[in-house]
């Protein structure tokens, strides 16, 4: 079975179409293609890193900047992209870190209502 990504809102999706230059989009459409394909694990650095807590981010590099998806795991062989930025500064912005943490509450919440 292959992988599944899910985006936590249209919003996010739209973001990363519509709000990301070009050659950072595509090289997250050809990360999410392998992580469909082998799974986060799988592909691994650089392209895709552990934050901790169950939260793990998409790293798309192109000329102009880095595009950062954090995400998490659901059962099965899906992943949830839970926000999405485009990194300005060395380390990861805290105010994303921690809307990242608060929707995986949520779609964990949600998850369990489901079973």
């Amino acid at each position: 079975m292959n992988w599944k990504i899910e985006f936590y809102s249209d919003r996010v999706k739209q973001n990363i179409i519509k709000g990301w230059p070009k050659k950072i989009r595509t090289k997250f459409a050809l990360i999410t293609e392998l992580i469909e394909e082998f799974g986060p694990e799988e592909v691994g650095m650089p392209h895709v890193s552990p934050f901790g807590g169950g939260l793990f981010e998409i790293r798309a590099k192109g000329e102009e900047g880095i595009g950062r998806a954090i995400f998490c795991n659901t059962k099965g062989k899906v992943i949830v992209i839970l926000n999405e930025f485009i990194k300005k500064t060395q380390k990861t912005p805290p105010r994303e870190l921690e809307l990242a943490k608060k929707r995986m509450v949520e779609v964990k919440k949600n998850e369990q209502k489901k079973t």
